[in-house]
């Protein structure tokens, strides 16, 4: 039976591994999709970053009290986690509590903090499901969640307030160990046989390891895939100031080339396309962008056409691009290739109303925890829509051809520009 137990084990962790491994590869696949962008510089500011914003989540902590729950769920799982390996040797090897032999008190010591942050995580997630579904914060109640969205985020808290109370209740079901918090729990089972507390230990132990595996392998497909990407998009985000557009270098070179046309190549091709018209035409940075925002909701909070009623969310425009991303994907696996398949990102998924509404502020960069520009995709979409649908408001045409025949916005002839320092 023991046997049979440990292949069965084995076989459910290669599976898990492989199904995980499997979707990650077809995320790195999606996000290559996009353009080439080198941004290999500085890589010491570059590592701080990550120390900064990934593990030390500098931007959670202007909200301190939900920066120190958020840490412990974050810390908590992530540490208490290290007990997995543990959990995979003994399913593979038929032990029990294999390590506790090598490191004798210390073990004891380990388990012990690993209770207390499964006792934190679990406050934590009750507190945000409260926040989530009685208190009901406004972020957390917008149309951006409707549907699946709002169950994801309640079903990872949920899964997670599970996971940790296994973990105790495997640890107070063990008769031969005794823990800090564990302990507490003992009185439960104090008319329970030595045999039906194996049973329920044994329980407890398999529904902490499948609740695992289920987890990571629903990470890919979930918000919380920024658990993973948070640390390489903390470690690619922009080091310049934000706020910073990057011109576009061909209508640069056309302007250069008016201006001096002997610098003009002779071979030059036209570029192929302005902007971005779908989510092949964004950088890598971008998509990976997409797949690393937290839905948290506080780029739109802080979004001033937002709160005005606007349709503009920058949440949306990162949960749409991303949504546009996997059915690029999914379109991919069945057909070996893209097909194009009369969808885009632009229009079918991202309004005009929504991105003329920006206003370029930046405060949607400024707030995002996890380093994502929501900005630099409406940029792109709209730069398609302006200089390939020529689809611009009538007061930006104004002004389009103002620059284009006085180079300045304003309607004056370029020798009539200093007119009015002479009047009297």
């Amino acid at each position: 039976m023991a046997l049979i137990a440990q292949l069965a084990f084995s076989l459910i962790t290669g599976v898990a591994l492989f199904f995980f491994g499997k979707k990650l590869m077809n995320i790195r696949r999606n996000i290559l999709l996009g353009k080439s962008l080198v941004m290999n510089d500085a890589p010491a500011e570059r590592w701080k970053n990550v120390l900064i914003l990934a593990f030390g989540q500098k931007k959670m902590f202007r909200n301190p009290l939900v920066a120190i729950l958020h840490l412990f769920v974050y810390v908590g799982f992530v540490i208490i986690n290290i007990e997995l390996l543990e959990i995979i040797v003994d399913g593979i090897a038929g032990t029990h509590r294999i390590f506790k032999p090598y490191l004798g008190s210390f073990y004891d010591f380990l388990i012990n903090s690993f209770e207390i942050l499964a006792a934190l995580v679990l406050i934590a997630c009750v507190v945000f499901l409260v926040r989530r579904n009685i208190i009901r914060l406004k972020r957390f109640i917008d149309k951006d969640l409707n549907g699946w969205p709002k169950t994801d985020a309640n079903l990872i808290l949920i899964i997670e307030i599970v996971l940790m109370g296994c973990f105790l209740t495997m640890n107070a079901a063990d008769v031969n160990e005794n823990y800090i918090l564990s302990s507490y729990l003992k009185p439960i089972f104090s008319n329970t046989s030595s045999s039906t507390l194996s049973i329920i230990e044994h329980t407890a132990w398999w529904i902490h390891i499948l609740g695992i595996y289920a987890f990571m392998n629903y990470l890919p497909y979930s918000k919380h895939l920024h658990i993973v990407l948070a640390f390489p998009n903390a470690y690619y985000a922009p080091l310049e100031a934000k706020g910073k557009m990057h011109n576009m270098v061909s209508i640069q070179n056309e302007v250069l080339y008016a201006m001096q046309p002997e610098l003009a190549p002779t071979t030059a091709a036209a570029p192929e396309k302005f902007g971005a018209r779908d989510v092949m035409d964004l950088s890598w940075k971008n998509l990976m962008d997409a797949y690393s925002c937290t839905e948290c909701g506080r780029c739109s909070t802080a979004c001033p056409a937002n709160s005005t009623g606007k349709l503009l969310s920058p949440r949306k425009i990162m949960m749409a691009t991303r949504d546009r991303l996997e059915e690029v994907g999914k379109n991919i696996d069945k057909n070996a290739e893209f097909i194009a398949d009369e969808k885009s990102l632009l229009h079918d998924y991202i309004s005009v109303e929504e991105l003329r509404a920006c206003t370029t502020c930046n405060a949607c960069v400024e707030e995002c925890p996890v380093s994502i520009s929501p900005l630099d995709i409406i940029i792109e979409l709209r730069r398609s829509l302006v200089m390939e649908e020529s689809n611009a408001p009538a007061e930006w045409n104004g002004m389009f051809s103002n620059i284009e025949n006085n180079f300045a916005p304003w309607k004056f002839s370029p020798d009539d520009r200093d007119a009015w320092t002479k009047q009297d």
